[in-house]
């Protein structure tokens, strides 16, 4: 017979439970009432382990749930007429995946872990019921609807611009993403190669690395790798000539982060 204490210690669930979960402020539970994260909980399928290059999901699979990014990072993909690979975004830890099949209920890009990654699983029958009784979830739900959908406008209007802002607004907005997620602005560990950043922002792999160089030399950032370090916010916003709304705001001593 199994001894209890051990018993005890052999159950690997409470830390994965939304209320011990270092992402919950920035996740779909952030803002809710002890018993309405206690239901969330309980429709949720913690810690979906998946590997560098597997797949979350495909495009065209019908939706069934949306998932919560734990740990790891997420490439959006489509296919061009051509055949070659149309990246349409990336998804970090705190961040939704799945909301854009919500209208359809099919999935409209193909989704791919960047390197090793967790996800929990959020079953939608499930949450379509607790939304409808809980304000603050149906809000917290809005809300990532909402910054997706300015996420996209911005992009589309920042990949306007020359190349240089263009590579400057995406640095920003992962500084913006960890920021959010309580973790210093001024250092970048992007899961992305370069060649999928120029991807994303309709730009070569040679560009992005030039550019890299050149705000390097500028004293702006240094980079080792996929490891950034924004040496100068302020300075990085002050480079842009298009900003994206939710930069806008950037807090007075962001250069003090920075140090």
């Amino acid at each position: 017979m199994q001894n209890t204490d051990t018993a005890a210690r052999s159950q690997p669930v409470n830390l994965n439970k939304c209320h011990n979960c270092a992402l919950r402020r920035s996740c779909l539970p952030s803002g809710l009432q002890d018993a309405a994260m206690l239901a969330l909980e309980g429709i949720i399928k913690h810690n979906r382990r998946l590997l560098r290059n597997e797949h979350l999901y495909h495009a065209g699979e019908p939706m069934q749930q949306i998932y919560a990014v734990r740990s790891g990072a997420f490439k959006t993909y489509l296919f061009g007429a051509d055949g070659s690979e149309l990246i349409t975004g990336f998804v970090m830890p705190g961040q939704l995946l799945g909301l854009d099949a919500l209208g359809d209920r099919y999935f409209p890009s193909h989704a791919v872990a960047l390197e090793t990654s967790v996800v929990c699983l959020i079953p939608l029958p499930q949450l379509e019921l607790l939304a409808g009784t809980d304000a603050h979830l149906r809000m917290t739900l809005l809300r990532s609807l909402s910054r997706e959908l300015q996420g996209e406008k911005e992009h589309l209007g920042s990949n306007r611009e020359t190349a240089g802002p263009r590579l400057l607004a995406f640095l920003l907005e992962m500084s913006a993403r960890q920021s959010r997620r309580g973790l210093s602005p001024a250092y970048l560990n992007l899961p992305m190669a370069r060649a999928e950043i120029g991807n994303y922002l309709g730009l070569t792999a040679e560009t992005i690395s030039r550019l890299f160089t050149r705000y390097r030399q500028l004293g702006l950032l240094e980079c080792t790798g996929r490891e950034v370090h924004l040496l100068d916010l302020d300075a990085l916003h002050q480079q842009l000539q298009y900003r994206p709304r939710r930069l806008q705001n950037w807090p007075a001593d962001s250069a003090s982060l920075a140090s």
